[in-house]
Parts: C-alpha cells; structure tokens; sequence
C-alpha cells in the first residue's frame, strides 16, 4: 500500500491519489440521485419537485454539522502533518464524533418538530406538502446518522484512505437504487409508499455508512475512540474547534440559507419553474464534481503541508490544482449545456419544463467558473487558518448581489429562473476573484492553529 495512504501526505503526492477515489465517490452519489429523480418522476412529478424542496431544509441542517466535521478536516490534517502523538489524535476523534452525535440527535428532533414550519416559510405548495413532511420527517429524524457519518469520512480522509468513501458509496448507492425499486415499483409497490419508501431506502444506507466507516477506523488501526479520554473535558481544544469550524459552518449555511430563499423566489414561479430547477441541479452537479474533489483534495495537502510548517510548496500546490481543474470543469459544463435538452428528457417530456431548464443550463457556464475558483481557494485558505475572511466576502457576495440580482433578474426583470440563476453567477464570479487576491497576497500565511514547538 501507498504510504501517502498512512498518513505521509506532503508536497509531491499526485492530486488525483487523493482526489481520484473522492471524485469517484461523489460521482457515484450523483449518479445515484440521478437514478433517484428519474425514479421519482416516472412515480409522481411533484414528488421530485417536493423532495428537492425537503433537500433545501435538510442540506441546511447538514451543512450545521459541518461546524465540527469542516474543523476535523483543518485539525486532523496540520496535526497529522505536524506529527502530533497518538493520543492527541485519539482524543480528537473521540471529541469529535461525540459532540457531532449529541448535535445531530438535537437537530434531528427539531427537524421533526419543526418541519412543517419550515416548508411553509419557503412556500411549497398544497400538492407538494405532503410528499415534503413524509420525507423530512423520516430522513430528518434520523440525520444524527449523516452527522457522525461527516466527521468519519473526514478522519479517514485526512488519514489518506479516501478510497474508504468511494467503496461505501458503492454500497449505499446500491442500497438506494434496490430500495427505491422495491419500494416504488418492485414487490412491495403495493404498499403504495412512494417517497416514503425513498425516505426507509436512504435511512437504510446511512446506517451501513455509518458502520462501515467507524469498521474501516479500525481495520486501518488509526487510533481509538475512549470516553476516558474526554476526562478531564478537552475544553480548549473543543472551543479551539469551534472557533474554526464556526466561520466554515457559517459560510456554508449562510450560503444554503441563500440557496433557500432563490428557492422561495422559483417557488413563486410555479411547479414548472420548481422542477425545472430540480432537474438542472441534477445535471449541474455533474459538471462541477471534479473540481470540488480537487478543490478538497487540495484542502487535505494545504493541510499538512502547513501544519509542517510548509507554506512556500502549499502556495504552488493550490495554483496548481486550479490549473488542472479550471478547464476541465468548463468542458463539462459545456458538454452539459449542449446536451441539455437531450438529457432532460430523461426527466421529463414537458416541453416548457425543458425550455425552461435550457436556459438555466446555459447560465451555469458562468455560475462554474466562480465556483472553480471559490472552491479551490475557499477551502484552502480554510485549511492554512484563514477562516473568517471567506465567510466575511460570502455574506457580502450572496445576500447583496446573488440574492438581490436574482430577485432584480428574475422576479422583477421577469427573465424567471433563468434570471434567479444570473444572480448566482454574479456571487461566485465576484467572491472567487475576491477569494483569489487573498490566496495570492499571502494574508493567509502564519495562522497554523499547530502551535509550534520550539
């Protein structure tokens, strides 16, 4: 075995040893809930447009868990890089999985409680409502799941083993698929469980997940987790944490709480206009899915090399990754685009749906380019420790031009979800530039959260 894979991780590992395995990975889970869509819309369209609108609100709560598991990533990886004792990163990683179970189980109970509140606040239809509780409250009420399933994934990651999701994918896709078939159209069809039965099939894979990661944890023999070593409560470290984590996890809420509102703006366009979103996202996600596991990949090196105290060759890595992910990620877009309205058709036949979508996907061209460059040099400076100056230029980015143009494009422009979208390309080009200087300048450089020994 590679011996980047136990940990060695520094300047000269190929991109793609670690990068690869995650690319496959999420490509395996969009592939997937490509699968999901076409199952739900051959079942019922509003079913696919409702389960997107409880997507919305659960990937929000998700999102609150990458408080810990976005801090676990930048930890992990300058401590490992630092050459941190075992028992240091024994204690971590039990911290971490306790305290993002006790969050998940508490978010997972508002999420119950509290769910119809929310659906009602981003406007879902009568028709949609009742396929949108069904699956909130069942995949809602059991995301604890997804959250110590986060922090897992990242241990191991930032441990070299990012082969361990991609295989996990494997199985939990497959899950999904046979579930959805069984539930919807296979032996229990009779049942007439439809998007409930899509809720069980997904529940069911996160629990294999979760198991599978914290087998792997120990197979690889990366260390233990030990309640014991929570006595006397980590409190520095915890908060050290938090004070990472938190300008990470708000940036990525902040930006979904965004997400949430263009939403509410196509909600009010109609059903149409709804599921035309949905199966753009879809197809979106394609495109940008190799970029994002470089730009994560990156995260995991920049880590290290930092925490050795390496930021000379972590300042070449990352302009060397965008230089490989850049091109790449716009010739899929434009392949994307072009196909469009060939591949929609695996969705749907409504031809002002696809219309529609059309449009959307040519906007997605320049919402790309923004997003290659936010997210190679987002998560970089997150991992170096430079975590407040994103979330700063994010909340400015998306609330005062992605919100307010797609309003102006959209709603009062009347250019419809197309024009919401404009206001997205707006916010990623702007903030990835704005991102971009800040790498270069190097205002990043001497914030290692490793305190150095002397």
């Amino acid at each position: 075995m590679n011996k980047r894979y136990n940990g060695h991780i520094d300047e000269n590992t190929p991109l793609l040893v670690l990068a690869g395995p995650m690319f496959f990975e999420t490509l395996l889970n969009i592939l997937v809930h490509n699968v999901d869509t076409i199952m739900l819309s051959h079942y019922s369209e509003n079913a696919v447009g409702a389960v997107g609108n409880a997507n919305q609100i659960l990937n929000l709560f998700v999102l609150m868990f990458g408080i810990i598991s976005t801090a676990t990533s930048v930890v992990v990886a300058q401590y490992l890089g630092a050459k941190e004792e075992q028992t240091a990163m024994n204690r971590i990683y039990t911290l971490v999985v306790m305290v993002n179970l006790v969050f998940g189980l508490i978010l997972s109970g508002l999420l119950v409680i509290f769910g119809r509140l929310m659906m009602t606040a981003i406007h879902v239809s009568a028709e949609m409502m009742p396929y949108s509780m069904t699956y909130i409250r069942i995949v809602g009420g059991m995301l604890f799941l997804q959250a110590v399933y986060n922090v897992m994934l990242q241990i191991l990651r930032c441990n070299g083993h990012t082969k361990v999701g991609m295989y996990i994918s494997v199985m939990i896709n497959l899950i999904n698929i046979v579930g959805n078939y069984i539930f919807l159209y296979g032996p229990l069809k009779f049942l007439n469980f439809g998007v409930k039965g899509v809720a069980l099939a997904t529940v069911t894979a996160r629990i294999v997940a979760v198991s599978v990661a914290v087998f792997m944890f120990y197979r690889y023999s990366l260390g233990k987790f030990s309640l014991k070593l929570l006595n006397p409560f980590p409190g520095k470290l915890l908060s050290k944490m938090i004070k990472i984590g938190l300008p990470s996890a708000g940036e990525s809420l902040s930006y979904n709480m965004y997400q949430i509102v263009l939403l509410s703006f196509i909600n009010s366009l109609g059903n149409g206009s709804v599921n035309a979103r949905a199966y753009c996202n879809t197809l979106i996600s394609l495109a940008n899915v190799f970029s994002n596991q470089c730009a994560l990949a990156t995260q995991i090196i920049t880590g290290h090399l930092v925490g050795a105290g390496k930021e000379d060759a972590a300042y070449r890595r990352v302009w060397r990754t965008l230089l490989t992910s850049m091109p790449i990620t716009l010739a899929l877009a434009a392949v994307n685009w072009q196909l469009s309205p060939y591949t929609l058709r695996l969705f749907t036949d409504n031809q002002a749906i696809i219309d529609i979508a059309y449009k959307i996907m040519f906007v997605d061209l320049f919402i790309e380019v923004g997003r290659v460059l936010n997210m190679t040099f987002v998560c970089s400076l997150k991992a170096s420790g430079d975590y407040v100056f994103p979330l700063a230029v994010g909340l400015f980015t998306m609330w005062f031009l992605g919100a307010t143009g797609g309003h102006l494009f959209g709603i009062t422009l009347g250019l419809g979800a197309m024009g919401v979208f404009m206001g997205t390309a707006i916010d990623e080009c702007v903030r990835g530039i704005i991102v971009m200087g800040r790498w270069k300048s190097g205002k990043w450089r001497g914030k290692s959260i490793v305190e150095k020994r002397a």
